[in-house]
């Protein structure tokens, strides 16, 4: 379980507004809906998100930002539409599925870069269940939510799956190597 870093009352309803816009965005491409107005001042703040869409509790599809670049309002209905039709290791997602797909929506905290000299100590200082992940090292980059400690609750080899996902080799490790944790406050349709 991810914790939730905002007080309650406050957490809930920034959460309740990011699932709507969310939906609102996947119920707009369909022709569902029109957007509604959310003239909250803090959607006009700068906010990475991740959206994540699940089908019968199986991932549908998951895209995101990891650092915050545009509006969060805008972060979020982009990553809702990203993660429905442009996630590439799902077809897009089917009028007929729209009804019972769920959201999730991450939002992420500033990256901070992790110094560590090699594997032994990121697994040392790496908080599972709490940290989300970024390796880069060149071109490759890729990036694990907090949330994915649930199937890969050990440190090595969420690692590995992670070093796998970005497109390095299998115990890739150089100097130019790159790694990042973020946290992620997440509420969930």
């Amino acid at each position: 379980m991810i914790p939730v870093r905002s007080a309650p009352d406050t957490a809930d309803a920034r959460g309740q507004v990011l699932l709507s816009i969310a939906r609102e965005s996947l119920l707009t491409a369909f022709g569902r809906a029109l957007g509604a107005p959310h003239p909250e001042p803090w959607l006009d703040e700068p906010g990475a998100t991740f959206v994540t869409l699940r089908l019968s509790g199986e991932l549908r599809g998951c895209v995101g930002s990891i650092r915050a670049y545009r509006p969060l309002r805008d972060d979020v209905h982009s990553n809702a539409r990203a993660a429905a039709f442009s996630d590439t290791r799902f077809p897009p997602l089917a009028r007929s599925e729209l009804d019972a797909v769920s959201l999730e929506v991450s939002l992420l905290s500033e990256p901070d870069p992790l110094p560590v000299r090699d594997e032994e100590e990121l697994c040392r200082v790496l908080r599972p269940g709490v940290d989300g992940v970024i390796l880069e090292c060149h071109d490759c980059r890729g990036t694990f939510l907090p949330q994915v400690w649930e199937q890969l609750p050990d440190p090595r080899e969420f690692l590995a799956h992670l070093r796998h996902k970005a497109g390095l080799p299998p115990g890739f490790w150089h100097n130019d190597l790159r790694v990042w944790r973020y946290t992620v406050t997440k509420w969930e349709e």
